[in-house]
């Protein structure tokens, strides 16, 4: 700070812009137009001292592209719940943000359709175990020589079908949960099978979405009763620029953070859109996010850096040489002869420690002015 009076002064009295000098004989003009160039900047020998330079080099640079994105929940892992019967919902077990694992129970229905399966299963095996007593008798008269082989044979295709159609029965039942099993047990026991249908958890998750309340008769293959998803991964929507498309590719790491959380979150690129967003003039990408601990919540905004991979020979600046003008366009002052500088536009691609990365406008070895530019480009306003 000490050094801004004496450069300040520089900049309005003793750094003179060359093409700004007091008019010259005829000769001399044809003299000096061989040795300065229009525009350049003369800075006197004992002020060079307060100007720092630094050259234009060449790095490895770690390319990102920098954008946001919205927590949304991971679609591949999760579904819904829904019931196979209709009825009105008798039990609710589980309520919002409730950890459940695969076929875990979340609520029950006292359906109709159970009773009417476990009868139509029961009927279907009497009429089995009747058709299979026919079937005994006829093989055993057809040994005697008492009846013909189209009886018995007709016998055994009742027989057969009667079978099927037990089988059926029960697959019916297996669907609801049910097997022929617990209706044995049940009828030895003498107790009523119990016609409640547990609603199962189809994955491991957490129960995101609760959309049914106590009393409430839903419909087989339609009400959709709970969302389960399994948030230790999500999905991050982020969106992206033209400019920046061409270097993104799926499968690319990426780094996100939320203000609100003291942690970074790390996930993968897995789709870029094939269209762009008329609002905003983006293109969607989805990155998978690992989350541990369940702290990114649905529609929580992160910041997010795709890392795209390294470029080697960056040309690459300090940050403090960059400048803008009134269009907001990068530039630079560059040392064309000794303390003399001239304005230069730059295109500049990414910031990073403390370095900018350009990729038109310079060449290597040049050498730029890194501190004290500020004043050069107010010098170069008020000449």
């Amino acid at each position: 700070m000490r050094t801004w009076p004496l450069i300040l002064g520089l900049a309005v009295a003793g750094l003179q812009p060359a093409c700004h000098k007091s008019q010259p004989s005829d000769y001399q003009h044809t003299e000096e137009a061989k040795t300065v160039q229009p525009g350049l900047f003369e800075v006197p020998q004992d002020q060079l001292a307060h100007l720092k330079t630094a050259q234009v080099r060449t790095a490895t640079w770690a390319a990102a592209v920098h954008t946001t994105g919205t927590v949304d929940w991971d679609a591949d892992h999760t579904t819904q719940a829904i019931t196979q019967v209709n009825g009105p919902i008798s039990r609710i077990l589980v309520d919002l943000g409730t950890p459940v694992q695969k076929d875990q129970a979340l609520l029950y229905v006292s359906s109709p359709d159970v009773a009417n399966a476990i009868a139509t299963y029961r009927k279907a095996r009497n009429r089995e175990a009747y058709n299979k007593r026919i079937v005994d008798r006829m093989r055993e008269l057809l040994d005697r020589g008492a009846i013909a082989t189209k009886d018995f044979q007709s016998s055994e295709a009742d027989y057969n079908d009667a079978t099927t159609d037990t089988q059926n029965s029960l697959q019916a039942l297996r669907i609801f949960g049910i097997t022929g099993q617990e209706i044995d047990a049940a009828e030895k026991q003498g107790a009523q099978v119990n016609t409640e249908l547990a609603v199962r958890s189809p994955i491991s998750g957490v129960i995101v979405q609760k959309l049914v309340s106590p009393g409430q008769v839903i419909q087989a293959g339609q009400t959709v009763c709970f969302s389960i998803s399994d948030v230790s991964t999500v999905w991050v929507q982020g969106h992206i620029f033209d400019r920046d498309l061409a270097s993104v590719r799926s499968g690319d790491p990426v780094d996100e953070s939320n203000p609100s959380l003291q942690r970074n979150f790390h996930g993968t690129v897995s789709y870029i859109g094939s269209f762009v967003d008329p609002d905003t003039r983006t293109t969607p990408v989805r990155i998978v996010t690992r989350n541990p601990g369940g702290l990114l919540k649905k529609d929580m905004f992160v910041d997010a850096v795709v890392h795209t991979g390294t470029q080697a020979h960056t040309l690459v600046v300090p940050v403090s040489a960059v400048l803008r003008d009134d269009k907001n366009e990068p530039l630079v002052y560059v040392e064309s002869e000794p303390g003399k500088f001239a304005q230069r536009s730059i295109t500049t691609a990414g910031q990073q420690d403390g370095l900018i990365a350009v990729s038109s406008g310079l060449r290597e070895g040049e050498t730029v002015v890194a501190d004290g530019s500020l004043f050069l480009q107010f010098a170069n306003l008020i000449r």
